[in-house]
């Protein structure tokens, strides 16, 4: 008498990898300059899911042609390195060519951020999605300048309303690529600021005011 058969178990990483079609070689070379001209002629960082559509290729073999991609770059002696940022793939500049790159691309540069501007930043880059009236409270000043400044390049975007109708604002894939971040969740965690005695004053003054703000007759 045959025994009976139970439920059957879930397949293990092992198993799955098992199933996965074998990769042919010289398909992968050939998805391997694919990838590197489409991350070459795209300005902003692009998916594994966007390269497979762009080349007519399934997911698991862009994967393998961008671990193969990785593995050239990774050696060190190529101009270009692979890079994860904003959830997907970008080509750049080697850190060696830094100082030859900005002697042959010089010419006027964007302004770099005020210290409003930075401040700004700082509190939407952490508590996002938040309001310019909320800002404003923290910061002690008005934020309108310096929001708009920050839309204008790009760094921040609406990200809808709040209940008392205020635009909230939250940072941008530019954002995380000027700080060459993968995601927001890579900021440096606020532990790690150590501000002076005047400015943790300052900053105490700051927030016992917007709290006050916040909750009518406190």
């Amino acid at each position: 008498m045959s025994e009976q058969q139970g439920p059957e178990a879930e397949p293990s990483a092992e198993d799955e990898a098992l199933l996965e079609p074998e990769l042919d070689p010289q398909r992968v070379d050939a998805l391997e300059r694919v990838v590197e001209a489409l991350l070459f002629l795209s300005p902003d960082p692009v998916s594994a899911d966007a390269l497979a559509g762009a080349a007519e290729a399934e997911i698991h073999e862009i994967r393998a042609a961008l671990t193969q991609l990785e593995q050239s770059y990774g050696a060190g002696n190529r101009g270009l390195v692979l890079k994860r940022a904003a959830g997907g793939w970008s080509l750049a500049s080697h850190p060696d060519a830094e100082e030859a790159a900005r002697n042959l691309l010089a010419r006027p540069r964007t302004p770099p951020l005020t210290a409003a501007q930075a401040e700004t930043l700082a509190i939407i880059a952490y508590l996002q999605p938040v309001s310019r009236p909320e800002i404003a409270r923290i910061r002690g000043v008005n934020a309108e300048s310096a929001a708009a400044t920050l839309l204008e390049r790009g760094i921040i975007e609406e990200s809808g309303r709040s209940q008392f109708g205020a635009v909230l604002y939250r940072t941008t894939d530019l954002f995380l690529r000027l700080f060459g971040l993968d995601s927001i969740e890579q900021l440096p965690p606020i532990s790690a600021f150590d501000p002076s005695p005047e400015l943790e004053e300052e900053l105490r003054e700051r927030l016992l005011r917007a709290g006050e703000a916040r909750v009518p007759g406190a």
